[in-house]
């Protein structure tokens, strides 16, 4: 997970974004996404249909079809987009000698142990919070009325 953090990064702020501008009920295309995050809507595909497979996102056909959060913000753990994102398996480790088996490796698990638990604390809704915190102010997906 470590050495993997733009696929997770990517997927973490994919899934942000939607929450964002969309939330639980308002889909957001990819073209949209896109477009905010300055990618090509052909590289995010993979990551889109992995977090929709998962259950993170949910995906909507049609004229306004699109993306939308598949859960409550604060029931999707961040640990949950990674894991999405990192579907294949790590490839083995390439390294050999006693130094690496007996003490760099180890080390590294015992790493991201401790960086998978912080994940697993964390959700979506933190993030948003964050983003509110930080002075990001989240559009309004519907026009106020205040018609009596």
């Amino acid at each position: 997970m470590l050495l993997r953090h733009d696929r997770g990064m990517l997927a973490v702020l994919i899934a942000l974004d939607i929450a964002f501008h969309g939330g639980r009920g308002a889909a957001v295309s990819a073209a949209d996404i896109a477009e905010r995050l300055c990618l090509a809507r052909r590289g995010m595909e993979p990551l889109l249909q992995a977090l929709a497979r998962a259950g993170v996102l949910e995906s909507l056909r049609g004229p306004r079809g699109g993306y939308r959060l598949g859960r409550s913000p604060r029931d999707i753990r961040l640990g949950d987009i990674l894991a999405a994102a990192h579907e294949e398996p790590d490839p083995p480790d390439e390294f050999g000698g006693d130094l690496a088996g007996a003490v760099v490796i180890p080390l590294w698990s015992e790493m991201e142990a401790i960086v998978g638990a912080r994940f697993a604390s964390l959700t979506l809704h933190d993030l948003l919070r964050r983003a509110t915190e930080s002075g990001l102010r989240r559009p309004v997906s519907e026009a106020i009325s205040f018609a009596i």
